[in-house]
């Protein structure tokens, strides 16, 4: 039982949710490993891109694991503890692109896992629910706050308000999840995304993603002169001179993230 983590030499972090025994759902002791794995990639600036996914074919994870917590409540006191073992749903900032690689079963959290990456790569066995609300509780760790941004509003409703399952059509269809193939093309095309995005320059793909997330809560004005502010400091960087000179000699550039 573990959160697997390797590193690629393009500069692609695998993470790997290995509790296929449970379905990869999560205890106290994978969250955390997995808030670990999610600064690794944070902080490391050998990594460029990270790729999430479940151990198995059968699930990609199905959130927190019930029974363990039920057996375990945490303190009323761990609800002020808000930096403690943040993830990348509860709102730790990761600026380099994360695909989610789902190979079956995403449920629960899961979904809220899912919502937070960036790119999403779907086997066509999967299966996704918000079922939540049929147990009594929510969708945590931003299950009622990232739905309405990414679906139109009636599809929100449905999959927060029914909780119901759908397939992975339906989310391709929704536009949940970018592409569905089948189980053994999922990671070989996940992989496929995350080298082409490590390829380009890694200053310039961090800054894109802040600027794209951050435009969600600027109005347009204030978006603009971010964009500017931050353009004009990508200017002076070494990876704008190693595209411009890669470009004139018509050869791939080799970024530094400098």
């Amino acid at each position: 039982m573990a959160i697997d983590f390797t590193v690629s030499a393009e500069g692609v972090a695998l993470i790997t949710i290995n509790r296929p025994e449970r379905l990869n759902a999560m205890d106290v002791e994978h969250y955390q490993g997995l808030s670990q794995a999610w600064m690794k990639v944070r902080d490391d600036p050998a990594i460029r891109v990270a790729i999430v996914t479940g151990a198995g074919e059968k699930s990609f994870t199905t959130g927190a694991d019930i029974k363990s917590f039920i057996t375990a409540p945490t303190p009323m006191s761990e609800m002020w503890l808000t930096q403690a073992d943040q993830l990348l749903n509860r709102g730790l900032e990761v600026w380099k692109p994360v695909i989610s690689a789902i190979n079956g079963y995403c449920l629960g959290g899961g979904v809220t896992l899912m919502l937070a990456t960036d790119i999403r790569i779907a086997a066509t066995h999967a299966t996704f629910n918000l079922a939540e609300v049929k147990r009594g509780v929510i969708a945590g760790n931003g299950g009622t706050q990232r739905i309405m941004s990414q679906v139109p509003y009636a599809i929100g409703m449905e999959i927060l308000l029914t909780g119901d399952s759908f397939n992975a059509a339906t989310a391709e269809r929704w536009g949940l999840v970018n592409k569905v193939v089948p189980m053994e093309q999922l990671l070989p095309t996940a992989m496929e995304y995350a080298k082409r995005i490590a390829a380009n320059a890694p200053l310039a793909v961090q800054a894109a993603k802040e600027l794209a997330i951050r435009s969600r809560d600027l109005d347009l004005q204030s978006g603009l002169r971010l964009e500017r502010l931050i353009g004009r400091m990508l200017q002076n960087t070494e990876d704008v001179a190693e595209g411009t000179q890669a470009f004139a000699e018509k050869r791939p550039p080799q970024f530094k993230g400098r």
